[in-house]
């Protein structure tokens, strides 16, 4: 059966949307038509190389929908199902998984080589991040969709698939923001702003948004920030200013470029934690002298999906929808159609907005 999708046909191109077959769904798999697809900065970062990804590839790794049909083997959902798209489950066997620390998996993204459809010439396309929810359905392994609690809008849902998690774990579970501490959090794209919600929930008493873009700021405070401060050179003093010339308990970086991090890390307080979520090229050189390291007594952190296991913290996620202390829609800059993903992108690379949602 053909339906449309958003085709990367090599690195460095542009999208192309175009119809694709999708094959039934084989023992362990799932059929998904999708509802809507978030647009994040790490699809961009697979179109232009900064990740790797085998191409052509079907992208988008954010996404909820609806089950269609389900391969020989599957219990736990079943046609009719609202569901959230996982695109790194764990494999339960390899040493990450072994110490819990399934955010760290290294068989999640195996998929991603495989073949999972064709364009309508016959030529082979891979799942970007193993779950290809730029097109109006896909088929994944049965470990990529996790049932979607309910209460929760299934349009809205796209975003728990990461940049709510990404967000909510840099803040729960990476930094472990205690109630009354300071956090500052750079970038107010899609998972900035998850961020700042959730040092709001965890009961952060002050929370600084830093962005490039004066515009943000509405969104920033709608989310939760008591203070906005336009990056520059001067970021980190203005922060300690507003700390009593201390620096913040957390710093999350959000952005992935080497002079936000060590902003981060120098608006950090001593001793306090600064935690990067952005993913950035290898070009991003961060240095540190090993003075200022035992001096400052500070923690840096690489932070990846947020460190969450994201079947045990979606019923969590979602029991924060219903209580009304997370709001889905106030993420969400703009509803775009499929054609409309490329620009998005370039909006993106521009610093503009904060999550574009693709609804079918």
């Amino acid at each position: 059966m053909a339906v449309r999708a958003a085709v990367l046909p090599a690195i460095g191109a542009p999208l192309e949307i175009t119809g694709i077959e999708l094959p039934d769904p084989g023992p362990g798999q799932v059929r998904v038509r999708l509802a809507a697809a978030g647009v994040c900065h790490s699809d961009l970062s697979l179109s232009n190389g900064t990740m790797r990804v085998p191409v052509p590839a079907v992208l988008g790794h954010e996404g909820a929908g609806t089950v269609v049909a389900v391969g020989e083997g599957v219990a736990h959902v079943a046609e009719g199902d609202p569901v959230v798209l996982n695109w790194a489950p764990s494999c339960g066997s390899c040493p990450a998984c072994a110490l819990g620390e399934v955010w760290l998996c290294a068989n999640a993204l195996n998929g991603a080589a495989d073949v999972y459809a064709r364009t309508t010439d016959g030529t082979d396309l891979h799942p970007g991040l193993n779950v290809a929810a730029f097109a109006e359905e896909t088929v994944v392994p049965a470990s990529c969709v996790l049932p979607l609690p309910h209460g929760v809008p299934l349009v809205d849902a796209a975003l728990l698939g990461c940049a709510v998690l990404t967000g909510y774990g840099a803040v729960h579970h990476s930094a472990r923001v205690r109630a009354g501490e300071t956090v500052a959090v750079f970038g107010a794209g899609g998972v900035g702003l998850a961020t700042l919600q959730s040092a709001r929930i965890a009961g952060a008493s002050r929370i600084i948004a830093v962005d490039v873009s004066p515009e943000k700021e509405e969104l920033a405070r709608a989310a939760g920030a008591t203070d906005y401060v336009l990056a520059s050179d001067t970021t980190p003093r203005e922060i300690r200013a507003l700390t009593g010339k201390q620096g913040v308990d957390v710093a999350v970086e959000c952005v992935g470029r080497a002079v936000s991090i060590r902003a981060a890390w120098d608006s950090t307080r001593r001793g306090g934690r600064t935690t990067v979520v952005g993913i950035g090229g290898k070009d991003q050189q961060v240095t540190f002298n090993a003075l200022e390291i035992f001096h400052w007594g500070r923690t840096l952190s690489g932070c990846v999906y947020g460190n969450t296991d994201p079947a045990r913290d979606l019923p969590v996620l979602a029991e924060h929808v219903r209580e009304g202390r997370l709001d889905l829609s106030a993420l969400v800059t703009e509803r775009i159609a499929l054609e409309g993903i490329p620009a998005a992108f370039e909006n993106m690379l521009a610093g503009k907005g904060g999550r574009a949602l693709v609804v079918f």
